[in-house]
């Protein structure tokens, strides 16, 4: 079906109109076009009917039939175009020629016919004008000179052909230009859309890494400290009555680390509470999720200066410098460690030395909950492009392995591990060894 400009103002619903008009508006016009111009075609009908001596009845429903062809404009636009050239010999059908020329010229029929169509229709006219105004200056009722023959014929068939003609490509090109428009606009708000959903997905990602990583830094910190609370709260029921003086020691280990703890942990609590889930709901972003990561950071920077040290060093994370303060901890609690470096010690990038430390931080951890008592052998090594740590524990003592308290394990300690050295681009290595002991071993480039 071919349509015109006004029925392109606006998208119309699918099936909203009779037939084939898109919209009831449309077809009312159509209707109301097609009654005028058969009333016009029906009058001129009697003058055709006097001229070709047939009935007066006949002309007029000859006018009338051939008027009411231009309700099927905007289904057949060539059609009434070509009914309107075969009537304009009978003087008759002008409504109908000035309508369905700019009905077809905004349809998107092909160039070629329309200006074919639009020729023949200028030339009807300017036969039929040439005809009747010769006519009239033969027979007296015009008294102009020769020239106006020629004149009117040709002002006349241009007036009927090019205004309707270039209003209609008009229409059309301005319609086309508007679906253009719409097209662009419906393919930007899709792209829109699909940068929104891709905006989405990546900010909940970042909220699930910032999650993972805050779990990590609470399962390092607390964990660890935890841990060891427990080891000297069992080894303080083992001397309580035997050893007081070592009984007070251990109990004042424990309230420091309980302490500590504490600190920590309302700290990081505290940053969710009052920010997280307003932020991650109403702007979607993880900057509160961010700042308990630094939270949970200044906390491991306190391990080495108690409850209100280090504040100083706050902003840093752990550095490979503190490995000898974390293995006297393990020490403190009855723990056999051999500390052994590879190769000249030199700075490497905080991201780095803080992984290197939480992954000898976190095997020790596991060594106190699984392997009480066992000796355990702490390597590092520093290469040209990289540094390699290896912990690795004996068989624990039978009898150490059945005093020591049982710690619970929730299994995320190596998984921690492993992500943290694998997302610095490193290999991540665990497992048991063939004397009956357990091994971690990790390799993090330099860079």
């Amino acid at each position: 079906m071919t349509t015109t400009g006004e029925d392109h103002a606006e998208a119309p619903p699918p099936g909203a109109g009779p037939w084939w008009w898109g919209r009831l508006r449309s077809a009312v016009l159509d209707v109301g076009l097609g009654v005028a111009s058969a009333l016009e075609c029906g009058i001129e009908g009697v003058r055709f009917a006097r001229d070709a001596g047939i009935p007066v009845a006949a002309g007029v429903v000859f006018g009338v039939l051939a008027g009411s062809v231009l309700v099927l404009r905007r289904r057949w636009p060539i059609a009434v175009v070509l009914v309107s050239i075969a009537v304009m010999p009978a003087q008759m059908g002008f409504l109908m020629g000035i309508v369905g020329l700019y009905t077809l010229a905004a349809s998107e029929l092909p160039r070629r016919i329309i200006a074919s169509l639009a020729g023949m229709s200028f030339v009807g006219m300017l036969i039929v004008t040439f005809v009747w105004v010769r006519q009239g200056v033969a027979s007296g009722d015009l008294t102009f000179g020769d020239w106006v023959v020629p004149f009117a014929s040709l002002t006349t068939a241009l007036g009927m052909t090019a205004p309707p003609l270039l209003l209609g490509l008009y229409v059309g090109a301005r319609r086309r230009l508007m679906e253009s428009l719409r097209e662009r606009a419906d393919s930007l708000e899709r792209e829109l859309q699909l940068l929104a959903e891709r905006a989405e997905e990546r900010a909940e990602w970042a909220r699930g890494e910032e999650r993972t990583r805050i779990a990590r830094e609470m399962h390092d910190v607390v964990a660890h400290r935890v841990s060891l609370m427990v080891v000297h709260a069992a080894a303080l029921q083992a001397v309580a009555r035997k050893d007081p003086e070592k009984a007070v020691r251990n109990a004042a280990l424990v309230g420091d680390m309980g302490r500590q703890a504490l600190t920590e942990l309302r700290e990081m609590l505290g940053v969710l509470r009052s920010g997280g889930d307003r932020s991650d709901r109403v702007r979607g972003v993880v900057v509160p999720l961010a700042a308990v990561g630094v939270a949970a950071a200044a906390a491991a920077d306190r391990e080495r200066g108690g409850v209100g040290g280090a504040d100083e060093g706050a902003a840093e994370g752990p550095c490979l410098s503190e490995l000898d303060e974390l293995i006297g901890q393990s020490a403190a609690a009855g723990m056999v460690v051999d500390l052994s470096v590879e190769g000249e010690s030199r700075s490497y990038a905080p991201e780095v030395e803080q992984t290197a430390f939480r992954v000898v931080q976190e095997a020790l951890t596991n060594v106190h909950k699984h392997a009480a008592g066992a000796k355990t052998h702490v390597r590092l090594a520093h290469r040209v492009s990289e540094i390699a740590m290896q912990v690795e524990n004996e068989p624990p003592p039978e009898v150490a392995s059945e005093s020591s308290a049982r710690l619970p394990s929730g299994g995320n300690g190596l998984v921690g591990m492993k992500e943290r050295v694998v997302g610095l681009g490193g290999v991540f290595v665990s497992g048991p060894t063939d004397a009956g002991g357990f091994r971690v071993s990790a390799v993090i480039p330099a860079a």
